[in-house]
């Protein structure tokens, strides 16, 4: 089982990120901004934490400890994060010493995680889907060591895409695929259309995978996938080594700006009110500080209300591109935050529905894990043959182990969250993909079988 995630070890992984290739890349998951961006560097001014009135807290929901250490990755999913301590929501709950680490990569976050802030890394953090699974079964961790982690709740819905290279606009790559498979037949007998992601069988690479095969391109077959640095990719596109990469917010703006590429799509049109990033942390945490893990929920919810209040959004940019977070202009924040996107190839997005959102979108609430959705990132996995085919009747007793929808709930019952707004069932229901596909969390083997392009038999 194992020897699916061996070939991603940190020597391969050193490696594959040194390769000179490029790729595609999902907008959202990329890591530290391009070292080749542009422009102003900045804002310099740092936002001070806002004034917030001290909770009212009794015995039973005062902190153990008021400190803890977060790693984070320097796009929009880590918003609420920000947000909350800059804001002052953490203070507001009693977890005053709240350290938010900037990770140089997903790599570098699982690693970090592994040892715990006691050994110099984190308690816990931003993810990708299914890290903390992945991390918990000892799957991607160095000498497939344990670790059990817990998803605590789902930071954002939305926020990321697929960028092109500009040398293909015109070429039919977009949203649908349909009109540009001759393309790829013709790039594969020669040299292969080159696609990328920061971090394998998570997000990010399952967006670029799910897109690829709908419009009929085998993500093993038809292309050339790699696991390159973040900064790596915006220098391969300039010179034309590169076809395609995904990167979230705020770089499409800055892609399209300075005429490197366009957008294809938006995971949001992909899949309407995805499951995007999630906020996680070591078991072992958790479970020492039930009560400070609860306020750290608060705090969370607290500013992903605040970031939903549109009104809010300008500052939250200006907060966000701060030297001490992002370190760019805050303009290139403000339009995707309100759903305006220019992409590049003649489309205009202005659909606030578009936008990122993280607390509540049109299906409900952002904020809760749901159940269902750890089990479509793990069907995705036994798809392209990451996981085992028993993954699918483990799956269950995994993410009743991994997620723990139920401490959100009583935090979220605790911060005097209306019951209208606490989910109800661990499952948001069958979901639909633009392509017309379905996801039925009762029939996952169905999901399957109704899919064109996979690895697994069923």
């Amino acid at each position: 089982m194992t020897e699916f995630f061996n070939q991603f070890s940190r020597r391969k992984f050193i490696l594959t990120a040194g390769a000179s290739a490029g790729g595609v890349f999902l907008k959202g998951c990329l890591g530290n901004p391009p070292a080749s961006i542009t422009g102003n560097t900045g804002n310099n001014v740092q936002a001070q934490p806002a004034a917030q009135t001290v909770a009212n807290l009794t015995p039973e929901q005062t902190p153990e400890t008021t400190t803890v250490k977060l790693g984070y990755i320097p796009i929009v999913e880590a918003a609420p994060l920000i947000i909350a301590k800059e804001k002052g929501f953490f203070a507001k709950y009693g977890m005053t010493n709240v350290d938010l680490a900037k990770q140089a990569s997903w790599g570098a976050a699982r690693d970090n995680v592994e040892i715990g802030s006691a050994g110099g890394g984190i308690d816990g953090g931003q993810w990708q889907m299914p890290m903390p699974h992945l991390i918990t079964e000892g799957l991607i961790t160095k000498g497939n060591k344990k670790i059990p982690m817990y998803v605590l709740c789902q930071l954002i819905t939305h926020g990321n895409g697929i960028a092109i290279a500009n040398k293909h606009l015109g070429k039919g790559i977009s949203l649908q695929l349909t009109g540009a498979k001759s393309l790829f037949t013709q790039l594969k007998s020669s040299t292969p259309f080159t696609a990328a992601f920061t971090f394998p069988h998570v997000n990010q690479d399952l967006w670029i995978r799910y897109w690829l095969a709908a419009g009929g391109i085998d993500p093993d077959a038809d292309v050339k996938l790699l696991t390159v640095p973040a900064a790596q990719t915006v220098a391969n596109m300039k010179t034309g080594t590169m076809d395609a990469f995904s990167t979230g917010d705020p770089w499409p703006n800055r892609i399209v700006k300075d005429k490197i590429g366009y957008m294809a799509a938006l995971t949001a049109e992909i899949w309407k009110n995805h499951p995007e990033e999630y906020f996680a942390m070591k078991g072992e945490w958790v479970d020492k500080n039930p009560k400070a893990t609860k306020a750290i929920l608060k705090g969370i919810m607290a500013a992903q209300q605040w970031l939903d209040n549109f009104d809010n959004r300008k500052e939250a940019a200006q907060i966000l591109s701060s030297r001490n977070y992002f370190n760019l202009p805050a303009e290139i924040l403000i339009e995707p935050f309100q759903g305006k996107y220019d992409m590049g190839d003649g489309r205009k997005i202005d659909d606030k529905s578009m936008a990122a959102y993280y607390w509540k979108d049109e299906k409900g609430s952002v904020s809760y894990p749901y159940k269902s959705h750890d089990l479509w990132f793990i069907t995705e996995n036994v798809r392209w043959g990451f996981l085992p085919k028993d993954y699918l009747t483990k799956a269950k007793a995994l993410i009743d182990k991994v997620n723990r929808e139920d401490i959100w709930k009583e935090a979220a019952k605790e911060a005097g969250i209306p019951a209208a707004d606490i989910p109800t069932s661990t499952s948001r229901g069958v979901e639909q993909f633009f392509d017309g596909v379905k996801f039925d969390p009762e029939k996952p083997e169905e999901y399957l079988k109704s899919l064109k392009i996979k690895k697994v038999s069923v």
